[in-house]
């Protein structure tokens, strides 16, 4: 376990390194998210939205910000070795793939932390955001950056399964997360086939529990524990399916095309 945890700060350390030495990626940390927030707030300010309105929409303007940081820094820590040509160096490490994920992980909970602090304060300070509960949004806070692991890992799959191609996954997917979670409305609004997929994301329930503290009825009343058990699912199944799409690209070359 020792080994394990040197390991993963280890990795924690270079993507730490990444990050500031790319300006471009400290100014896009708090760039989009503040701008989506801006354009949220002021669009309720234009339609004169109520207290409890205002909190639902405002919840899921910093739930998507804090969602994309964390989730770029488990994806971008592919990408890095991508761009780098430097990808079979990181599988000839003797530390593994897991210390590699959950290292870029620590980063982007660290990321995401101080972007939820700097978008929570602009919303309550410029909008009348009211702050939700401690426990509420601990808990919340937790799955939002769980959310972000399970998303890096399917980037991670992705690419190692298709190459350069799929690169856009590590954009395009917290969108289609935002799409079915119920960013900016109740998930019970969406089409039956996108309701079915929308139960199937543990960000739904974190969502829907921490708008209850604002007094919104609750659509899954044992929706954290479902929420936690598909985190945990998704977690033990992703961890696999990386393992396998290294096992296979090593088998079909890609490994080394993508170090080219």
């Amino acid at each position: 376990m020792r080994i394990f945890i040197i390991h993963t700060l280890a990795f924690a350390y270079r993507n730490a390194i990444f990050a500031k030495r790319n300006i471009f990626v400290v100014v896009e940390m708090v760039f989009w998210p503040v701008i989506t927030v801006l354009t949220i707030g002021l669009m309720g300010s234009f339609l004169a939205l109520e207290e409890k309105t205002l909190a639902f929409v405002m919840t899921g303007a910093i739930a998507s910000g804090v969602l994309q940081i964390a989730q770029l820094d488990v994806g971008y820590s592919i990408l890095y070795d991508l761009w780098s040509k430097s990808v079979k160096h990181t599988f000839l490490t003797p530390a593994g793939m897991t210390p590699a994920i959950l290292g870029a992980w620590v980063i982007g909970i660290a990321r995401g932390t101080a972007v939820m602090a700097v978008l929570t304060g602009l919303s309550a300070r410029a909008f009348g955001f009211p702050l939700p509960p401690l426990w509420p949004a601990l808990v919340f806070s937790a799955g939002v950056f769980w959310t972000a692991l399970l998303a890096g890992i399917v980037v991670w799959v992705l690419i190692l399964t298709f190459g350069q191609r799929a690169e856009i996954s590590v954009w395009a997917l917290s969108y289609v997360v935002m799409l079915l979670c119920g960013i900016y409305y109740p998930v019970d609004l969406l089409p039956q086939p996108l309701y079915a997929l929308a139960r199937l994301l543990p960000l739904t329930y974190f969502l829907d529990s921490l708008r209850h503290a604002y007094g919104f009825p609750l659509l899954f009343p044992r929706g954290i524990w479902e929420g936690w058990a598909l985190n945990a699912v998704y977690a033990v199944l992703g961890i696999g399916l990386v393992r396998a799409a290294v096992s296979r690209a090593r088998r079909t070359g890609l490994l080394l095309r993508l170090s080219e």
